[in-house]
């Protein structure tokens, strides 16, 4: 007897559940490659990024076939990718196209390494793991990061890296109930939840919050940086997963997105990122463009310390919690936010898609 999705689903553990490859992960930041190969890992699938001539990043398979040494080790030349062992070339679609020593009786080995699909948007490199065919049946592009480019936005990005599993992180991101643990760190406490709802492909969760930031005036900008000038006021805390990622809207001043990048089972990488609004300042709007852009380039990262304490503390709890599940896979763990059990439900999901297709 064929079992349905949702008996499947069931006897998952969500704490061994693997990745839908059918979506973009993102897997660097855009300055991170420069005129150097560089490897990155999704999934334990190591992959080396490199920019052609034009500029464009490509992404192939970070093995040469020859003596599966790792091409991320060599160097780039024109177009393609030379293996720092033997000199053999590659082009971006993964095809050996050269070998020094090669003589004119010796043909090119048909040797063929996996070509992936990568897109560089919003000051991320994203990547692409499963069939091409199904970006069809989506957009075919990468999660929008607006708020990136737009002058009305000042970002911070801190690195997650994380030894635990991907669930523990995006059920963290989706819970707002631990408020208390970053007392020092986060924008608001006394978080209710109001609103739930989910379907197979995102949970929405919507909290009422007690907030300390109200970015509504030139000096109220200062509040990041001076708590005495923090002002508390009721607001509405939206956090979003759409699968793979996480995004948060805190009232009219903040937006956090979290790009995640799965490595392994128990290890997660991620990319946490903060926008502080300017959109209150009418006055600044009216500025030259140039000197817009250097105000939005001068301030970025001035949430670091904030950020990054704040990630922090979450690795702290989360770690904890892979250790706890790995030194006792039995021990039930009770949980009342209903959050949680939606997000379970659509990690499952997507897994068993991506597995079924």
């Amino acid at each position: 007897m064929t079992k349905s999705l949702t008996d499947i689903n069931s006897s998952i553990d969500i704490r061994t559940c693997g990745i839908n490859l059918d979506h973009w992960y993102v897997v660097a930041q855009s300055l991170e490659v420069t005129s150097e190969p560089l490897e990155v890992v999704v999934w334990e699938q190591s992959i080396v990024l490199y920019r052609d001539e034009q500029k464009k990043i490509q992404a192939i398979e970070n093995s040469c076939p020859h003596r599966q040494v790792k091409l991320s080790s060599g160097k780039i030349i024109g177009n393609d990718l030379e293996c720092a062992y033997h000199g053999w070339r590659f082009n971006s679609e993964g095809k050996c196209i050269f070998i020094p020593y090669l003589n004119d009786r010796n043909k090119l080995p048909n040797c063929q390494i996996t070509s992936y699909l990568a897109w560089e948007s919003d000051g991320f490199i994203w990547v692409f793991l499963g069939d091409p065919k199904e970006l069809q049946r989506t957009s075919g592009q990468p999660l929008k990061i607006p708020e990136w480019g737009h002058l009305n936005y000042i970002a911070t990005v801190s690195i997650i890296e994380c030894q635990g599993h991907f669930s523990f992180l995006i059920e963290n991101l989706m819970d707002m109930y631990h408020g208390h643990l970053h007392e020092n760190y986060q924008a608001w406490n006394s978080a209710k939840l109001v609103k739930l709802t989910s379907n197979e492909k995102r949970v929405d969760a919507l909290y009422e919050i007690k907030s300390y930031y109200k970015i509504d005036k030139i000096w109220s900008i200062f509040q990041l940086f001076f708590p005495r000038l923090r002002q508390l006021h009721s607001d509405l805390l939206q956090v979003n997963y759409i699968y793979p990622h996480w995004m948060s809207t805190l009232g009219d001043d903040f937006k956090i997105y979290c790009l995640l990048c799965p490595i392994n089972n128990n290890h997660t990488r991620a990319y946490l990122i903060h926008f502080t609004s300017l959109n209150a300042f009418e006055r600044l709007h009216k500025l030259p463009i140039w000197f817009r852009r250097w105000i939005k380039n001068s301030l970025f990262g001035s949430a670091q310390k904030m950020l990054d304490g704040l990630v922090k503390q979450d690795i702290f709890m989360i770690e904890q919690e892979q250790q706890a599940y790995s030194n006792d896979i039995r021990q039930q763990a009770y949980e009342i936010n209903p959050t949680i059990s939606q997000v379970q439900k659509i990690i499952k999901k997507q897994f068993q898609l991506y597995e079924n297709n």
